[in-house]
């Protein structure tokens, strides 16, 4: 918005303009403002030299001690204003782009308190989960080993070993406990640094993720989904990360492009005919189920329904037709493998094919040779590969087709994305294993079609963003997988009786009461068992997966509400108004939070969704920690100040993805600065709240055309920019509030200096005085959700409270008030000629003027013929003729300036 002030403007340029206010607009030296106590409900404490230093400690200190942003419970569900906001991950640190989105969210928060709604706006740390656990091992150098035994007395190392293999190895109990001592470390900083931010969460409302009541509750949610259907384990085929020994879900892919290569060889037909297939995975070919073409592929159409058999292991396997396989991909056909990628899966669950699963859990082949290899030849081949890495089995794989020219010509190379998991550095394997899922619509139609139609009962702001949750759900292949490998995060709470061969009956779980929860099955022994009967047949043994993070943060509206502990409290709250979020995690947090309300409760989660872009670096990369290129929030706060960075903030459109712009910072900060400055000028005037205009006895106050134009556009100003708030669209509002001011400090101040210190009298005087008071008064208001130090630190200096708690600005105030918004910008085009003709002629703006001609259309002429003597004393001009050209022009034009001396009284 850097052109809201122009360098043309004389005396305001800097903020520091009205530092001196006790001097005319011609110049002369004026007295201190005659003070009437009766006309005062409060004389103003304005400080000698205003400044933003300081006011974060001071202000965020006196509005916890005031508890203005505490959320009143004893409350009606009408008057509440609730925000489910996203915990931050608590490890590690933050970085701008959440000091960007928060402030976002703060902005609305502090709009919707000031219109008289009971703010619900608790904060969260989002604390259990892997990023968690590796802060955790490289903070303390520990890794964890769930076979070995807690010990109660256990210390880490003051300094952790550099190599890992020297690291501490210590029991599941005591490693958790490590994560809990570092994550409340984490938080205390986090929330110093949104104090300091500003923003107005109630800060006795906060919960963490891994806490007894986040685990109740996410545990009783998994419970009612079991109970109904809606969360089952299964044996499947799974995503999973050889690093970190987890499986991993849909949305946690990540799409990253690699180098490869394709490897063609053929498969031979019973009459000897050689069907080539190209392949970047030539290590699962003793894993090969089948091959697969289109169905309208001429070229393979005659092979449908007869058997192949594969070179190096000698399997015979059949040749099928299926809609997926893509005839300009490599040769058109292709080997189904299990499980290559989750297309392998779709073709394996579809086709009704068999399993032949080699790689495990670590990543690696297992070391003996399955019986589907019943060659002598096949089995020789396989030893080869047996107990290898994905990595060297390619190689073996390839180097075998090489020895026995089985390999049609060199691999050609090429570079192809490749699934990995978000927080991974290797590539995803499939996998079998037993996991739990909760049904999203990702395998049954009718309920996809029911999630849809919930995104459509959702506000989206911007509007467009509903068409990625859209597509989103529409291109969903599985349920969502909810379990985890891990060792810090909510415990699945299932148990599983052994037979008496010592084997789990998975198909009927043990599941507790909701009123024995929280309860740790690793721990805990199973109900109407006991502890000695852990792992014995006939026993039990406790589910050792713990909940996918998000299965926990998808239930913030739960857990802030307190669902199934304090059901008044939660109908007050849910659902919620909104939820701000980034978009880019729309198909993580928005849609699984939208799948658990559907189902727990049979509503959305909220009304409306406001989502917030990127951060990009200066070129226009997206900040992430894993590039490097992140800038820590402390930085710009330091150098700028919180109100500047939050204009920042403010100033970018939801869903807009934003550069970090420095000079956009120095911008907000001038703003700030100005907002002070101008209010001391208007405040030692003499002005007081009693001087405010908010209805028809108190406009009369206002006698002068120019101050009842002020007013007039104020109240407009309020209007739209109330309007552009209830649409979301803060941003819009910051520049039209901003406009206006730069207009009302730079030209309406100016125009009208030499009459508030009384060159005109008593009553024109009080009518400056009038306007002052009630545009200071409303801009305060206006500015107060995204400038909220330097606002409230103005408020105190003449009002009572803070202006956080004040009432929203109504244009309905000012109703009573007659005059042209026009004609405040009429009598600024003037300004602005006059101006310009003294800089051009290269004198002093305080240079009089001994004459000049104004021609302006009709409608403007008598917009500046009721404001030429404020325009005469602005602009030192002796004599000013207007001059009425129809309505043919379409500006005001200053013409025929004559200048005289600049040092003439």
């Amino acid at each position: 918005m850097s052109d809201l002030h122009t360098a043309d403007t004389p005396g305001t340029d800097s903020p520091d303009a009205f530092e001196n206010t006790s001097t005319r607009a011609d110049g002369t030296a004026a007295a201190a403002a005659p003070a009437d106590p009766a006309a005062r409900v409060r004389t103003p404490d304005v400080p000698e030299k205003p400044a933003l230093e300081g006011l974060e400690e001071k202000l965020a200190q006196a509005w916890a001690q005031e508890e203005i942003y505490r959320f009143a419970e004893d409350t009606q569900r009408s008057d509440v204003y609730s925000i489910d906001t996203p915990p931050p991950t608590a490890s590690g640190s933050l970085h701008v782009g959440h000091v960007f989105s928060y402030t976002q969210t703060d902005v609305l928060a502090r709009f919707h308190r000031m219109r008289g709604k009971n703010v619900f706006y608790p904060l969260g740390w989002d604390d259990n989960g892997l990023p968690t656990e590796r802060r955790v091992q490289n903070y303390y150098g520990v890794r964890c080993d769930p076979s070995k035994p807690y010990d109660p007395d256990y210390t880490p190392p003051q300094q952790p070993a550099k190599n890992q293999r020297d690291w501490d190895v210590i029991s599941r109990q005591n490693f958790i406990e490590l994560c809990e001592a570092l994550t409340v470390e984490d938080e205390k900083v986090f929330e110093d640094l949104f104090t300091r931010l500003g923003l107005s969460v109630d800060w006795t409302q906060t919960y963490r993720t891994i806490d007894d009541d986040s685990r109740t509750v996410s545990q009783r949610a998994f419970l009612r989904h079991v109970r109904s259907g809606d969360a089952y384990t299964a044996l499947a085929p799974t995503l999973w990360d050889v690093s970190f020994r987890t499986a991993v879900a849909q949305a946690e892919l990540e799409a990253k492009d690699r180098p490869g290569a394709y490897h063609r060889y053929a498969f031979t037909a019973g009459d000897g005919e050689q069907v080539f297939i190209e392949t970047t995975r030539p290590e699962l070919l003793p894993s090969c189920v089948a091959l697969v073409a289109h169905p309208d592929d001429e070229r393979y159409q005659h092979l449908f329904g007869t058997t192949v058999t594969s070179p190096l292991f000698d399997v015979e396997v059949e040749v099928r037709a299926h809609r997926l396989a893509d005839p300009e991909k490599g040769s058109g056909i292709a080997m189904i493998c299990t499980f290559g990628d989750m297309t392998d899966v779709t073709w394996w669950r579809e086709l009704d094919l068999p399993t032949r699963t080699l790689i495990g859990r670590d990543g690696r082949f297992s070391v003996e040779a399955p019986d589907w290899l019943n060659t002598p030849g096949a089995q020789e081949n396989y030893r080869r590969l047996a107990g290898k890495t994905v990595h060297s089995a390619k190689e073996a794989v390839v180097e075998m087709l090489r020895e026995q020219d089985l390999l049609d010509g060199e691999p050609e190379p090429i570079t192809h994305a490749v699934h990995f998991y978000e927080k991974g550095d290797k590539p995803l394997e499939v996998v079998t294993s037993r996991q739990w899922y909760i049904r999203n619509g990702g395998r049954d139609a009718e309920r996809r079609e029911a999630l849809l139609a919930r995104g459509r009962e959702l506000q989206w702001h911007p509007s467009f963003m509903r068409s990625r949750y859209e597509n989103w759900v529409e291109g969903l292949n599985g349920d969502w997988l909810i379990s985890r490998q891990r060792f810090f995060g909510v415990p699945i709470p299932v148990w599983y009786r052994l037979d008496a061969q010592g084997e789990p009956d998975y198909a009927d779980p043990i599941l507790p009461e909701e009123s024995q929860l929280p309860v740790d099955p690793a721990a805990q022994p199973a109900p109407g068992f006991e502890e000695s009967q852990r792992g014995e047949a006939g026993g039990f043994v406790g589910e050792l997966d713990v909940l996918d993070t998000w299965a926990t943060s998808s239930l913030t509206p739960q857990i802030a509400g307190r669902w199934g502990r304090d059901d008044r409290f939660f109908s007050q709250v849910f659902p919620y108004d909104l939820r701000p979020q980034g978009h880019d995690i729309i198909r993580t947090w928005l849609f699984s939070t939208v799948v658990r309300a559907h189902a727990l409760s049979d509503s959305v989660p909220w009304t409306d969704t406001a989502l917030s872009g990127w951060i990009l670096d200066p070129d226009r990369k997206k900040m992430s920690k894993s590039k490097g290129n992140v800038i820590v929030p402390t930085e710009p706060l330091e150098q700028f100040g919180s109100d500047a960075v939050r204009y920042w903030a403010a100033s970018a459109k939801l869903g807009a993805d934003t550069a970090y712009e420095i000079a956009q910072m120095k911008i907000g900060r001038r703003l700030a600065i100005k907002l002070l400055n101008a209010s001391k000028f208007a405040l030692n005037l003499g002005v007081t709240e009693e001087h405010i205009v908010d209805g028809p006895s108190s406009a009369q106050a206002l006698t002068e055309p120019l101050d009842r134009a002020l007013i007039a556009e104020l109240r407009a100003v309020v209007e739209r920019a109330t309007s552009c708030f209830e649409d979301y669209d803060y941003a819009r509002a910051l520049q039209l509030v901003e406009s206006f001011f730069w207009s009302f400090t730079d030209d309406y101040v100016e125009l009208v200096k030499d009459r508030a210190y009384g060159s005109c009298g008593e009553q024109a005087q009080a009518s400056v005085r009038a306007a002052l008071a009630t545009t200071l008064d409303a801009v305060l208001r206006l500015f107060a959700p995204v400038l909220p130090f330097a606002t409230d630190e103005v408020w105190r200096w003449w009002r009572s409270g803070s202006v956080h708690v004040a009432a929203w600005p109504q244009a309905a105030d000012l109703d009573a008030v007659d005059g042209s918004a026009q004609m405040l910008p009429t009598v600024a085009e003037a300004l602005a000629g006059i101006r310009r003709a003294k800089s051009e002629a290269q004198v002093k703006q305080r240079t009089p003027v001994r004459s000049a001609r104004l021609i302006a259309p009709a409608a403007k002429a008598g917009h500046l013929e009721a404001a030429l003597g404020d325009l005469s004393a602005a602009t030192r001009s002796h004599s000013l003729e207007l001059v009425s050209e129809g309505e043919a022009g379409q500006g005001v034009v200053v013409a025929d300036v004559e200048l005289g001396d600049a040092d003439a009284d």
